[in-house]
């Protein structure tokens, strides 16, 4: 268990572990309807103000009408961007007609996905490109080396997989270096433990998608409420403190496009859970 605060992602960049996803930015969701965009760009200004110095994007994360884009107004509101702001975002996954998505299992299609993301951030370099990958049998080398290609000519500086087993990993690995692993996991789904102790023995970070559910798994558990009645906090940071502790590697990514959720996510930050606590919510 650790109760540190940040992380050195892949062994050069300092960061907070608990960051910003924005996935919500666009629309309250990963589709929907255009969001305010002015009030997407104050949520990102308010989350660098409270100390967040990762977020969590993709340039496939837009609103149904294509209207707003995260990688769009990301720029906006940031750029110029501090010097140590973190950008990740994901390639895999494109958008089609009707705002469904489709994964590419093409090498040679990820080069415009990268370049793209650099356009859309206004970056020269991405901080950390996830592979995002689709069924957990397909082989993840040939698009691993696209990507390791591309950090070798400066396009990328740290590489990630995202929806990944440890065979993946361990696949990867004889690629190029892996700086983190991006599943779905979170206190009342824990399927990923394998993966974790994977990260755990040589480093790499593990950030959870979906970190308080998603809309995928319900948070809603008698354990979370008993602690965070303890702590006087809510269930979402009780669910993220826990994130926290669970393991030294481990980052928090919650995403949201209001304020007023925003500032209670990141004082989970300050919540210290007891060995009662883990005992309980083990």
């Amino acid at each position: 268990m650790s109760n540190q605060n940040t992380f050195l992602l892949g062994g050069d960049l300092p960061i907070r572990r608990l960051g910003y996803g924005a996935m919500r930015l666009a629309a309250n969701g990963f589709s929907g309807p255009a969001r305010d965009a002015e009030t997407s760009r104050e949520v990102l200004r308010q989350a660098i103000a409270a100390g967040v110095d990762h977020i969590d994007t993709a340039d496939f994360y837009v609103s149904d009408d294509g209207a707003l884009s995260a990688n769009t107004l990301i720029r906006e509101a940031l750029h110029p961007y501090r010097d140590d702001l973190v950008i990740a975002t994901k390639v895999g996954p494109q958008r089609t007609p009707g705002g469904g998505v489709e994964m590419t299992t093409d090498p040679s299609a990820l080069r415009q996905m990268v370049e793209t993301n650099l356009e859309n951030l206004g970056l020269e370099r991405l901080d950390l490109v996830y592979l995002r990958l689709g069924a957990p049998e397909e082989s993840a080398a040939a698009r691993f080396e696209a990507l390791a290609a591309m950090r070798d000519e400066g396009l990328i500086r740290h590489l990630g997989l995202s929806n990944a087993g440890t065979a993946h990993l361990h696949e990867a690995l004889t690629v190029a270096p892996v700086a983190a692993v991006q599943n779905h996991f979170v206190a009342t789904q824990r399927d990923d433990l394998e993966v974790l102790a994977a990260c755990e023995e040589v480093g790499i970070a593990f950030v959870p998608f979906f970190p308080l559910g998603g809309g995928f798994s319900d948070i809603t558990d008698d354990r979370l409420t008993t602690v965070a009645a303890r702590h006087e906090a809510t269930t979402a940071q009780i669910a993220l403190a826990w994130l926290l502790a669970r393991s030294p590697v481990t980052l928090a990514i919650p995403g949201t496009g209001s304020p007023a959720h925003l500032a209670e996510n990141m004082a989970a930050d300050a919540i210290t859970l007891t060995a009662e606590d883990l005992a309980d919510l083990a």
